[in-house]
Parts: C-alpha cells; sequence; structure tokens
C-alpha cells in the first residue's frame, strides 16, 4: 500500500477526507484496516493572504512545503482536499517531490460514470469562477452551469464564516437546497458538483433535489484506490 499524503488547507475538509479515507479503508482491508496516512496544513490564514491577492505562486509555495514535508514523513503521492487551491496546481506539479491526484479529474470521472451530463458548480467564489472545473469537465465532454454573481457572493460567505469553523445552520442549509433546485429547474443540471470540500458537512444526497458529486469522499476514495493499484497488482 503507498503511504497518502494529505496536503490541508481548512482544518474541516482535511478532517472529512482524512476520515473517510480510515473509514472506507475497512472495505478494502478489513476491520480497522486502512493505508498509512500523514496530513499536514499551514493555518488557511496563511493561504487566505495569497489567495485574496490572485497571488496562486505564493499559494503553491505553501502547497510545496506541506508537499516537502509529507515526503520527509514517507508519503508516496499527494492529495489536496481543498478544489480552490487546486488553482495553483499546475505550478506545484513540476516542482513537486511526488505525484498529485487532482480533484476535478476525480468529480469528473465519476459523473461521466454515473451518465451526467450537465452538472451545477458549487464553491468558493474563487473556485467557481476559475477554470479548476471547465477544463477538467471539458476533457470528459461535460456542461456546467454556475450560480448567479449573488449566489456565488452568499454561498462564498456561507463557507467562509460558518462552514469552515464548523458552523453548520439550517438557514444555510436551506440556502444550498435553494440554489442547486434553480440550477436544476432553470438550468437543467442532472447532478450538482459540491466544489468546496465542506459542502457535503451540510448538503447531503437525502436533501439535494439532484445528485451530488461529493469532492470531498471522492477524492479520498480515488486516494484509497490508487493507495491499494500496487498491491493488488502483486
Amino acid at each position: 500500500m503507498k503511504h497518502i499524503g494529505i496536503v490541508g488547507c481548512s482544518a474541516e475538509g482535511a478532517a472529512l477526507c482524512y476520515r473517510t479515507i480510515c473509514v472506507e479503508g475497512e472495505h478494502y482491508l478489513g476491520k480497522h484496516g486502512h493505508p498509512e496516512v500523514s496530513l499536514h496544513t499551514h493555518p488557511l490564514q496563511l493561504y487566505m493572504q495569497p489567495i485574496d491577492l490572485g497571488d496562486w505562486q505564493g499559494v503553491a509555495d505553501l502547497m510545496l512545503d506541506s508537499a516537502r514535508k509529507l515526503a520527509m514523513a514517507g508519503a508516496e503521492f499527494l492529495i489536496c482536499p481543498d478544489n480552490t487551491i487546486h488553482q495553483a496546481l499546475p505550478i506545484v506539479r513540476p516542482q513537486s517531490p511526488l505525484p498529485w491526484l487532482h480533484i476535478a479529474e476525480v468529480v469528473a470521472e465519476e459523473a461521466v460514470s454515473k451518465g451526467y451530463k450537465r452538472l451545477a458548480l458549487t464553491g468558493t467564489k474563487y473556485l467557481v469562477e476559475s477554470q479548476v472545473y471547465p477544463e477538467k469537465l471539458a476533457d470528459q465532454g461535460l456542461e456546467f452551469r454556475r450560480p448567479t454573481e449573488a449566489e456565488r457572493t452568499e454561498i462564498n460567505r456561507i463557507i467562509f464564516d460558518e462552514l469552515v469553523r464548523a458552523r453548520l445552520l439550517p438557514q444555510s442549509r436551506d440556502y444550498f437546497v435553494q440554489v442547486i433546485t434553480r440550477l436544476a429547474k432553470e438550468e437543467h443540471c442532472d447532478a450538482v458538483i459540491l466544489g468546496c470540500t465542506e459542502i457535503p458537512l451540510i448538503v447531503t444526497p437525502e436533501i439535494s433535489p439532484i445528485p451530488t458529486l461529493d469532492s470531498t469522499r471522492l477524492l479520498a476514495r480515488a486516494a484509497l484506490r490508487y493507495s491499494l493499484e500496487e498491491a493488488d497488482a502483486g
């Protein structure tokens, strides 16, 4: 089994990813089994400074520092349970001591496997207005629709004022459902990308009006499969 390295950004998203790897590892390895996992994260505060400035080199520097520390801890490949900072991954990958899985690639592959055609994209304003998902979805022949500017602003507020602080409020849950419902009805989306790794904490398959693509858990499951590939081949 390959040692998984998690480059964290926000605590709640990293924790959900870590927990998913450990809990779902049992499906492959038996009771209490999972691959070796190491996690490193700088304070979210340090990430927000370059993100607010659009300084993706500054974001990449933080990610690379985590990557080097995880390599020293024995990790053999890396994942990042944070969609927004994937904007820096093209800078990171050529300099990284270890290979990375890409969260948007994992989500796009899942969408294709489920037969979805047009996806609603939710997440931070930085993520929704970026090319992180459009490029990977286009590679798979998938369409997508974004929330309106006003919806993006409110979702961004919910994420940074509430979700990253583990505040899960009923009115915010209802707002997400309202936005997803509109995208399904007006934009004919057949699934929704939960493109902030905290959103699955508040938007579950049971309350969503259309199927969800949970980027956090999908990345964790992809890491599990990748970790076990060599063991399976043996």
